[in-house]
């Protein structure tokens, strides 16, 4: 008997599982039906993980988020948060295990730095927090996110081959969702209103799924005209980018609409190659006029009534309309809210987290909407700048700016020094897909979930290690914006 079961174990186990199982089931205890599944991410994480990661990839547009299990304003997106959860795990063990997990290179970088930096001062930001056990789930969520797609990107990236498939299996669960959406959508005869929720399970709302949309329209793009592809797949990729065309057209999202043009805007400076200090010269300049005219400003747009609706241009038309569009006129709200929430604690702020459960009395009379709640239960700042602000300080909000600097800074200098060819192209779809992010930034807020953090951290990731595979390019970019 115990040759046979030597020579025939795994038919026995399998033999035991199914009986086990069904007595189980049959009391109506079901847990047990997940242990293949869970084995199958055990192994993987051990001897797969780069095939792990493009799974998550994919999976991230199709996850879904289990409300019911929210836990201190952190939900569980099934399947992709759990995999990173292990993930995150494995990283650390192996940090403290083994010395060359990150290559030094990636930790030296300026890029790095910042991220690391950002990670302590949240940690740091725990302690005075007026929610601490909300504030750590928050800084571990961030954790999970950094772990798998910056710090293991840096070593799945490093096989040119993955750099072509993370942004493909995205690609494709994206487009599922998309079809999905349109086919819904198309119902209700494209209207505006439903589609702010036609996108449901998969994405909360229409402004993080038009956010991710124009987040990889430049990958798309790159895709129909990258010299590697067969006439086959730029022809798919070019589909594919029909596709995102029509997915963020019938969004509704102006905010992602504003971020695509303004994107499609710097690939013309960079086409241009238009210097680093010029372009800064620019922006500051620009801040300056709207400094001094700041009133003037606000006066010509409270003329503005034009409401957002199903028509197009008015759509367009409404988004600067800060006198009666209800959806433009809460975003002033929360951010003023987050102001007064940074001005009463400006340092360490009210803790990684809590806007969402803190906001509520700061809310003016005058800044209230007919959208506005006296609870506050609404969700967050609408802004990746000013959330940090009221989270966790001055210097929470200074570390997401000086992230978006330096990574700009970065990106242009390797540019405009690369020749025209795979990298270099690649590097654009990269960077302009966090352009549309960070112009995003200013009006939402999604990197507390995996839909957006999963792209961001990658697509940072293979910034990096771009960066450190042209180390004199790095060099002389530095010394033409010094010129």
């Amino acid at each position: 008997m115990l040759h046979a079961l030597k020579a025939h174990w795994i038919a026995a186990t399998c033999v035991v599982f199914v009986l086990l199982n069904a007595v189980l089931v049959a009391h109506e205890i079901y847990w047990l039906n997940a242990l293949p599944a869970v084995l199958l991410v055990a192994w993987a994480m051990l001897t797969a993980v780069d095939k792990l990661v493009l799974f998550i990839a994919f999976a991230t547009p199709l996850s879904i988020n289990l409300e019911e299990l929210d836990l201190g304003g952190i939900g569980i997106a099934l399947p992709t948060e759990p995999l990173m959860v292990g993930l995150m795990l494995l990283f650390l063990l192996k940090l403290v295990l083994e010395r060359d997990v990150i290559d030094p290179q990636v930790w030296r970088h300026p890029i790095t730095v910042v991220i690391v930096l950002q990670l302590i001062w949240m940690l740091v930001c725990i302690v005075p927090s007026s929610m601490p056990m909300v504030s750590f789930k928050y800084f571990v969520a961030r954790l999970w996110f950094v772990s798998t797609m910056f710090f293991l990107g840096t070593r799945l990236f490093r096989d040119e081959r993955n750099w072509h498939r993370f942004g493909w299996a995205y690609l494709a669960g994206m487009s599922i969702v998309i079809v999905y959406t349109l086919i819904h959508h198309a119902q209700f005869h494209f209207e505006h209103d439903p589609a702010h929720w036609v996108m449901s399970p998969f994405f909360k709302d229409h402004t993080s799924y038009g956010a991710l949309i124009a987040f990889f329209i430049p990958f798309a793009a790159m895709a129909t005209f990258f010299p590697g592809y067969s006439r086959t797949r730029r022809g798919l990729a070019g589909l594919v980018l029909a596709l995102l065309v029509a997915g963020l057209i019938f969004s509704y999202t102006r905010a992602a609409w504003l971020s695509l043009v303004g994107a499609v805007g710097l690939f013309v400076v960079m086409r241009l190659r238009i210097p680093v200090w010029a372009l800064a010269a620019v922006t500051l300049l620009a801040g300056g006029l709207y400094i001094v005219n700041k009133d003037q400003i606000t006066i010509a747009l409270e003329r503005n009534r034009e409401e957002s609706s199903d028509d197009l241009g008015e759509h367009v038309r409404s988004i600067s309309n800060i006198s009666s569009d209800a959806s433009n006129l809460e975003r002033i709200n929360r951010w003023n809210s987050a102001m007064r929430m940074w001005q009463e604690r400006p340092v360490f702020g009210w803790g990684p987290g809590t806007y969402m459960f803190q906001y509520a009395p700061f809310q003016a009379s005058e800044d209230r909407t007919i959208i506005s709640t006296n609870f506050g239960v609404q969700g967050n700042a609408h802004s990746e700048y000013l959330g940090p602000l009221s989270e966790q300080g001055v210097f929470g909000m200074g570390l997401m700016l000086a992230l978006v600097v330096v990574t700009t800074l970065t990106s242009l200098r390797l540019y405009y020094r690369l020749t025209d060819g795979a990298d270099r192209r690649l590097l654009a779809a990269s960077f302009l897909g966090l352009v549309t992010y960070y112009l995003h930034g200013a009006l939402n807020n999604f990197l507390d979930t995996d839909k957006a953090s999963v792209p961001f951290w990658a697509f940072t990731a293979l910034i990096v290690l771009l960066d450190l595979k042209y180390p004199a390019a790095r060099k002389a970019g530095a010394e033409v914006s010094a010129t």
